[in-house]
């Protein structure tokens, strides 16, 4: 080993050993005397090193030293909107603005690190990532289809039209093509929850009262919303009309081919079929696939989707709908807010049961805008005898 290597114990413990080795018999002596005088120099050199290290340190304690020029300066990049506001700072800030509805603190943090260009109060990324995991979490808003255009929204959907044909050279073209078209308007409505919860409550720190408030008010109000679409399919006339979507329907109880049988009414570019119905309507088509001797899949492979806005087989009335076959890419929801979750904090309605109330909305359309996307399926009239 190199004795620049060599730590200041080892190289004390090899002059030992070389104090040694020089009796023994056949011993380089060249060789020795040369290590050690080079264990000697390292070891002044270090020690020469170390008393110029304590005189420097010694100097810079007693004020000596002059700034060190041309210093390479690092620019400090104010901090982007997204990162504000996935600070805790900002999460504080936006939870003393539900309460006193007062947003100077929020517009403070973004002026000063983003400049003063927000319009409105922005909401934390721990708001957007609740909204969208409420999404996530329902399967039936998860498969629809989402705008955010402004206003009341026009969508436009061909009723009936002629197909193309073939023309062969020479022969006299077909007449026009027959084109019928409708129109939907989704005009869209206040969505609304709201919750009480106690004076102590209001004193959780912000992050925890934030996402309190917005986990409960975005889970109501995205169940409502899923409902409100099964309606807008269920409830729908059988024919198109000029302003609405019809969707066919079958009479069937639950069978091992009811579903495939609502489904041949499904157009080709329903690509997603799924079957929507009651949990409890699901044990009526596992009766009739036992009673089958498990030979076919009710179900034809379609995923199931749950909703207790349909009435369960068993306690349907005649003739309603219980289940529905579709491609929910059919069933559109348009937000010209944005998807985000409107607060309203009222600390003075049941002030005396010393109870807050926190109102949600979600400003939202909803409807049927594509055709032969779906198809209904209804209870058929018990026999008369």
């Amino acid at each position: 080993m190199e004795v620049r290597e060599m730590s200041i114990e080892q190289l004390e413990e090899r002059k030992t050993a070389i104090a040694v080795e020089v009796d023994s018999e056949g011993a380089d002596l060249d060789a020795l005397e040369s290590e050690v005088r080079s264990i000697k120099e390292e070891l002044e050199r270090r020690a020469a090193e170390e008393a110029q290290k304590v005189e420097i340190r010694k100097a810079v304690a007693e004020g000596a030293g002059k700034p060190v020029e041309n210093i390479i300066k690092v620019e400090e990049k104010p901090m982007t909107i997204e990162e504000i506001r996935g600070s805790a700072e900002y999460i504080n800030a936006f939870a003393d603005y539900i309460k006193t509805n007062d947003d100077k603190e929020c517009r403070k943090l973004l002026s000063t690190n983003a400049g003063s260009g927000a319009a409105y109060v922005p909401v934390p990324v721990l708001v957007d990532d609740i909204i969208r995991h409420a999404w996530d979490d329902e399967p039936l808003l998860a498969r629809v289809r989402k705008t955010n255009f402004r206003g009341n929204l026009k969508v436009a959907f061909e009723s009936a039209a002629d197909g193309a044909y073939v023309h062969s050279e020479g022969t006299t073209a077909d007449t026009e093509e027959s084109l019928t078209i409708g129109i939907v308007t989704m005009t869209p409505a206040n969505i609304k929850k709201w919750i009480t919860i106690s004076d102590e409550a209001i004193t959780m720190g912000g992050e925890s009262f934030v996402r309190y408030i917005y986990n409960e008010l975005a889970h109501q109000i995205v169940k409502k919303l899923a409902a409100l679409v099964v309606n807008d399919i269920a409830t729908a006339s059988v024919s198109h009309s000029s302003s609405a979507v019809g969707v066919p329907a079958i009479t069937a109880a639950p069978g091992v081919v009811t579903l495939a049988n609502a489904a041949a009414y499904l157009c080709d570019e329903a690509s997603n079929p799924c079957v929507i119905m009651n949990r409890l309507t699901e044990t009526a088509f596992l009766a009739a696939y036992a009673a089958g001797n498990f030979g076919v899949d009710p179900f034809a492979g379609f995923t199931k989707i749950y909703s207790s806005q349909l009435p369960a087989y068993g306690t349907a009335s005649d003739n309603a709908v219980y289940a529905i076959v579709g491609d929910l890419d059919g069933a559109q929801v348009n937000y010209p807010e944005g998807e985000g979750i409107a607060i309203k904090y009222d600390d003075l309605s049941l002030s005396e049961q010393d109870l807050v109330k926190i109102v949600g909305r979600q400003y939202a359309a909803h409807a049927v805008t594509a055709p032969g996307r779906f198809c209904n399926i209804k209870k058929p009239a018990a026999a008369t005898t």
